[in-house]
């Protein structure tokens, strides 16, 4: 066996699979009327199985230069995971092997990973569409100052979290001064093309409700987002996009505080929608972890449940045509996805 395909088992560690077991098990503690596996088959959707591989969601690693309440990944400038050399080179041949046609690089900050243009590169050159994750503030580091420039070049998609068009909520989430940077990043990205319709430089924002609630409209949120942002600083975006706030991480934890995990799990489980369970995202991508390991989600990354053993749960392992046909691993985090209008990394569903 290679030193490679032994890699991701070796760099997992034990208290990092026992927090996720623990939220596993946090969340399976609270009684629904019904699970949901049972509104799936209720929803003929039983067992969810993929439709086809269009995404390919690399998280390169867990370090970031911001600390936010509400991430879900629980990054931060103190994580030491990095997506290794092996694993990064793995995953490009992976693209080069596929005809999966888009790339979505996530993390922590991604771009702080060193082999992060690279990878923009590879798979630019084979022709595939590059969404970069990027949280704006890491536009500003000094050390980052010709970032914006390459990601335009490259005219890679940025998706970035912005919660509110006004300071004290922003900031609220993401730390005091976050607002600011985050709008003096946009209108470097606006200088650049980005958020302009005939550019071809897509700019897209992501917003979350702030407490146990579901989001509101998007198409209306969208309409006043731009308004708000255009009136008060000049910004152009693309698109807004609105998550639910998934009962995972540092925000289940918020909710345990708080006393309000079993309200909101009720909530999003009474919200149940067949329609967008139908669209959930994992039927179409396909999560890498940093270590390598693959998911059918972001979301069960963060809780340590891989994809089907079944069909091999390595890069190192890569079958796609064995992925393809795989049965998707669900729990009671997925209704999360599945309330209201639905809820993905590309925001509403339906």
């Amino acid at each position: 066996m290679s030193v490679g395909r032994i890699l991701p088992t070796l760099q997992k560690s034990g208290n990092e699979l026992s927090l996720a077991g623990a939220q596993r098990r946090r969340l399976g503690s609270v009684r629904l009327k019904a699970s949901f596996e049972e509104s799936l088959a209720a929803s003929s959707l039983f067992p969810l199985r993929p439709t086809r591989t269009e995404v390919l969601q690399v998280n390169v690693g867990k370090k970031c230069n911001q600390t936010c309440r509400h991430c879900h990944v629980d990054a931060g400038p103190d994580r030491t995971e990095v997506m290794p050399r092996a694993v990064v080179e793995r995953c490009m041949t992976i693209l080069s092997e596929t005809d999966i046609p888009t790339l979505d690089i996530t993390g922590g900050a991604p771009e702080l990973h060193p082999d992060f243009r690279e990878m923009v590169l590879h798979a630019r050159n084979l022709g595939r569409h590059v969404i970069d994750r990027c949280n704006l503030t890491i536009l500003l580091l000094p050390n980052y100052a010709s970032l914006a420039g390459f990601l335009a070049e490259q005219g890679v998609e940025i998706i970035s979290s912005l919660p509110h068009y006004r300071a004290a909520t922003t900031d609220a989430q993401r730390g005091k001064g976050v607002f600011d940077e985050s709008v003096e990043a946009l209108q470097r990205l606006n200088k650049l093309g980005y958020g302009d319709a005939n550019s071809g430089l897509v700019l897209n924002l992501v917003t979350n409700p702030v407490g146990a609630f579901l989001p509101a409209s998007q198409e209306s949120l969208q309409r006043n987002w731009k308004q708000q942002l255009s009136k008060r600083f000049g910004i152009r975006f693309n698109n807004l996009y609105t998550i639910t706030n998934m009962p995972i991480s540092r925000f289940l934890d918020w909710l345990e505080q708080t006393g309000n995990l079993e309200h909101y799990m009720t909530r999003l489980a009474n919200a149940y929608n067949p329609a967008a369970a139908e669209s959930v995202m994992c039927r179409n991508t396909l999560s890498i972890g940093w270590d390598g390991t693959l998911y059918d989600c972001d979301f069960n990354q963060m809780l340590e449940m891989p994809v089907d053993e079944s069909v091999g749960q390595s890069v190192f392992d890569f079958d796609l045509s064995a992925l393809n046909k795989r049965t998707i691993a669900v729990g009671p985090h997925c209704f999360g996805c599945t309330a209201g209008a639905g809820s993905s990394c590309g925001g509403a569903t339906i």
